[in-house]
């Protein structure tokens, strides 16, 4: 479903399944051919899979996207997406080709049972990181905490066990 103006969110993109980088780059590839418009890409960022640090390692960005999908057909394109590259219906936090997730979506809170924004991001590298590269004046839109702090709330390990690749 279609709003009427154009909203701005954030997706975080995941991989740590077959060709990381080219998993990425075809969703960002399929959210182009869906008439969403990407802003911004942060860099590529490499981390350890979380919980299991044993299975193989994560490629994540974070895009800034323009969209007229509401929340909603937003979330079915994501998940389409990820059907397409591959993810199988595994166990939660199993490895996969793709994982996208919606990480804001015009400063909006819970919409219609999608939580937003995304109920983990502030406790996750993989998204402040990157994140903060494209937007340095982001804040929560629940707790109203810079983006910054944020970051400065991970535990050191978090850190330094992200890098930029």
């Amino acid at each position: 479903m279609l709003e009427k103006q154009a909203k701005i969110a954030y997706l975080s993109i995941g991989s740590n399944l077959g060709d990381r980088f080219k998993n990425i780059e075809k969703a960002k590839i399929m959210l182009s051919e869906k008439n969403i418009e990407i802003i911004q890409s942060s860099s590529y960022y490499e981390t350890l899979s979380w919980p299991d640090i044993s299975k193989p390692k994560f490629y994540n960005i974070v895009l800034k996207i323009k969209t007229k999908f509401n929340v909603i057909s937003l979330l079915f394109i994501c998940k389409k997406i990820e059907k397409l590259l591959g993810r199988k219906a595994n166990f939660k936090n199993s490895p996969r080709e793709c994982d996208i997730d919606i990480i804001d979506y015009n400063n909006q809170l819970s919409v219609k049972g999608i939580n937003l924004p995304h109920p983990r991001m502030h406790e996750r590298n993989f998204v402040l990181i990157p994140l903060f590269e494209i937007n340095k004046y982001w804040k929560h839109p629940i707790s109203k905490h810079p983006i910054k702090s944020l970051i400065f709330a991970l535990s050191d390990k978090d850190i330094s066990s992200i890098k930029q690749i």
